[in-house]
């Protein structure tokens, strides 16, 4: 099935679609950094609810639909970033972001390859004036929501709050025979308690990070990924990269939510997981590829990072191969 163009507009030129059916469309976009796939419900005229499971480093979109569209997001798990002039925001489990799509190219970036969360998104020209006609005492105007939360700034993000959480958390755990009344009425709730939400109590201008240390924290992520069969030190880093250590640390911290060794072993393991998934080579080849001489060393690593040994992680894999090729 081919997209249209309002959904090549809105979510790229490269999306994909895998299924429709009049209240659900389910999109696919894969390029060399991974896959992004989103579930989007048809929940009122002009008002979809999707579903992002990113594994994928970035996404991009070389323009936007023409018209007012306000995307609210909430992270489940993972990280992603949101990009506004000179400052960077990362929602991280259970913060939220509201923005404006508009008509110049757009490019998410999700700094861990990890990203799974809900996006609310409103056609406002398509929206309702008023949420009221579905149910009486819901006053939400979608435009009011724009001139609230978008008037001075493209985005605006909250962290998260055990009140935000109580509103999201049950979209990820509604059972299917449920799931269409049911988004209809968390829908309204979010965009009630959006509506009376105090702006005061937003602290986000406290948590931007400087392009200047974006710009740090992604340079030593790529030297990094270019050496996995290194081990580089953070003095040795600092010396490449003419900083301090404190702040080579912090920018990273800044932006992958993670520390500089913990990050680049999360990515020796994945990788290391990979390998065990598609090829024959030995644990100890794989080990000497992502920098470990010793057998035992990496073993502990692996089983740190993706909950088993490596001779476990490929019996495991190869087993659920088998009974996919059986079942074809």
């Amino acid at each position: 099935m081919t997209a249209t163009k309002r959904e090549r507009e809105i979510f790229g030129s490269s999306v994909q679609i895998v299924s429709r059916s009049d209240d659900q469309v389910v999109y696919k976009i894969i390029d060399k950094t991974g896959q992004v796939v989103m579930t989007s419900n048809k929940i009122f005229p002009g008002i979809q609810l999707i579903y992002n499971d990113v594994h994928a480093r970035r996404c991009f979109v070389e323009h936007t639909v023409r018209g007012s569209i306000i995307e609210i997001n909430h992270c489940k798990e993972g990280r992603i970033e949101c990009e506004f002039q000179d400052d960077f925001f990362y929602l991280t489990q259970g913060d939220i972001s509201i923005s404006i799509k508009n008509e110049a190219p757009h490019e998410s970036y999700f700094p861990i390859s990890h990203y799974h969360g809900v996006s609310v998104m409103i056609d406002v020209d398509k929206a309702p004036e008023s949420l009221s006609c579905f149910l009486e005492g819901v006053d939400v105007c979608p435009s009011a929501l724009i001139e609230k939360f978008c008037k001075s700034s493209a985005y605006f993000v909250a962290r998260s709050t055990p009140r935000l959480e109580q509103v999201f958390s049950e979209l990820y755990t509604i059972p299917n025979s449920m799931k269409k009344g049911y988004f209809k009425i968390k829908v309204l709730e979010l965009l009630l308690f959006l509506s009376i939400i105090d702006l005061t109590e937003n602290e986000s201008c406290k948590r931007s990070v400087k392009k200047s240390r974006v710009t740090l924290a992604k340079g030593v992520c790529n030297y990094l990924s270019e050496r996995m069969d290194s081990h580089v030190t953070i003095s040795e880093l600092a010396e490449i990269f003419h900083v301090s250590q404190t702040a080579l640390k912090n920018s990273f911290k800044d932006v992958y939510g993670l520390s500089v060794y913990s990050f680049m072993r999360a990515q020796k393991m994945q990788a290391a997981a990979l390998m065990l998934r598609q090829t024959e080579c030995t644990v100890l080849e794989i080990a000497g590829k992502y920098g470990y001489d010793n057998g035992s060393k990496f073993a502990g690593a692996f089983k740190n990072v993706m909950g088993m040994t490596p001779n476990e992680y490929r019996n495991i894999n190869n087993e659920e191969s088998v009974v996919i090729y059986n079942h074809q």
